[in-house]
C-alpha cells in the first residue's frame, strides 16, 4: 500500500511540475506586453523598464522560470494586473465559493444518480430502465449555460420560488453580518448560528447547484448501471440467487461494492469537469466564486490571474484523482498490484 502511495504521489507532482511549465510558457507566448496591461497605456519608456524590472520580465527565459517555480513554493502566483492583488489572496477569496457550488451539485449528483443507476440495473430493458437512460442522456447532452437560463427564467422568474441570482441577501450583510472563517457561506453560517444568511444561501444555491449537478448526475447513472449490470451476470451472482438471496440484496450487498470502482474513478473526472463548467453557471447566476474571477481576468487580459486559475485547477484535478486511487485501493486491493 505504502509503494503504490508514494508511486502516485510522484505521478501526481510531475504532473503539477508539467502543468506549471506549461502556465509559465503561456504567459510569455500569449499576444501583448504585460508591462504595459501593468503600467497602462500611456505610460513612458522608463516606467516601462522600471515595471520590467519589478516583475522579472528584464531577466533571462531560465531565470523567470525558476523564480516562478521559487515563488509558487513559496505560495506566490504573482499580482494581478486586474486587482492589483496578489493573485493566491483572490483565489482564496473566490475558490470557497465554487467549492461550495460544486460540492453541493455534486452531493446531489451522487444521491440522485446512484439510486438511479441501480434501479436501471435492477430492471435492465424495462420501463423503468428506459426511463433512467433517457434522463440520463438528456442530463449529459444538454448544454449548461442553456439549462441555466432555463431553470432561472421558469423558477425564479415566472414561478418566483427561488431567487434570480446572488449568493444571499445583500441586505442581511447590515443586519446579520457573516464572522468569515472559511469563506464557505454556508459552514460559517451554520457554525456561527447565521440562520437569516444559512436559509437564503440555500435558497440561492439550489438552481446553480442543479445545473451544475445535471451532468454528474447522468454520468453517475449511466456507469453505475453499466457496472452493476455486469456484476449481475457473472458467476458469484449466480450463485447467490441459487442459495436463495433476494434480488434486492443480490443488487446492494453483492454487486454494488465491486461496481463502485469505476464509478469512484469517474467522479474525479465529473468533479473537475464541474469545476470548470461551474464558469458558465457562475456568470449566469452571478455567484461570486471562481468563475466569476476567471471572466474579469479574462475580459481585462490578466495572464497572472489566468495562469493562477488554470494552475488551481490543474492542482484540484491531480489532487482528486490521488484521491480516488486511494480510495479504489481501500474499496479494492488488487488495484494496488496494477
Amino acid at each position: 500500500m505504502v509503494t503504490y502511495l508514494l508511486r502516485r504521489i510522484g505521478q501526481a507532482i510531475l504532473v503539477v511540475v508539467g502543468v506549471v511549465i506549461l502556465t509559465f510558457l503561456v504567459q510569455r507566448v500569449v499576444p501583448g506586453d504585460p508591462a504595459v496591461a501593468w503600467a497602462g497605456p500611456r505610460a513612458s519608456a522608463a516606467e516601462l523598464a522600471r515595471v520590467r524590472t519589478q516583475l522579472g520580465l528584464d531577466q533571462p527565459l531560465p531565470v523567470q522560470l525558476w523564480n516562478y517555480f521559487v515563488g509558487l513554493l513559496h505560495g506566490d502566483l504573482g499580482i494581478s494586473v486586474h486587482t492589483r492583488q496578489p493573485v493566491a489572496s483572490d483565489l482564496g477569496q473566490a475558490l470557497p465559493a465554487s467549492l461550495e457550488l460544486v460540492g453541493t451539485g455534486m452531493i446531489i449528483a451522487v444521491v440522485v444518480g446512484l439510486p438511479l443507476g441501480l434501479i436501471a440495473a435492477r430492471f435492465h430493458r424495462r420501463p423503468a430502465d428506459v426511463a433512467v437512460r433517457l434522463g440520463s442522456m438528456l442530463a449529459v447532452s444538454m448544454p449548461v449555460f442553456w439549462l441555466a437560463l432555463v431553470l432561472q427564467q421558469v423558477f425564479a422568474t415566472a414561478l418566483g420560488w427561488f431567487p434570480v441570482a446572488g449568493e444571499y441577501l445583500n441586505s442581511l450583510n447590515q443586519t446579520s453580518p457573516l464572522h468569515v472563517y472559511t469563506n464557505i457561506t454556508l459552514i460559517d453560517a451554520l457554525f456561527t448560528g447565521n440562520w437569516p444568511i444559512f436559509t437564503s444561501t440555500l435558497e440561492h444555491i439550489v438552481l446553480p447547484a442543479l445545473v451544475i449537478a445535471a451532468y454528474p448526475a447522468g454520468v453517475v447513472a449511466q456507469m453505475t448501471r453499466a457496472a452493476v449490470g455486469d456484476e449481475l451476470v457473472r458467476d458469484h451472482t449466480r450463485m447467490e440467487r441459487a442459495l436463495g438471496f433476494p434480488e434486492r440484496s443480490i443488487v446492494t450487498r453483492f454487486a454494488l461494492r465491486p461496481a463502485l470502482n469505476p464509478v469512484v474513478a469517474l467522479l474525479a473526472l465529473v468533479f473537475a469537469y464541474a469545476l470548470v463548467n461551474t464558469f458558465l453557471v457562475e456568470s449566469v447566476f452571478n455567484w461570486p466564486g471562481l468563475g466569476t474571477y476567471a471572466v474579469d481576468a479574462i475580459r481585462s487580459t490578466d495572464t497572472p490571474a489566468i495562469a493562477g486559475v488554470t494552475l488551481l485547477i490543474a492542482i484540484v484535478y491531480v489532487v482528486a484523482n490521488l484521491a480516488v486511487d486511494l480510495v479504489q485501493a481501500v474499496i479494492d486491493p488488487r488495484v494496488r498490484l496494477s
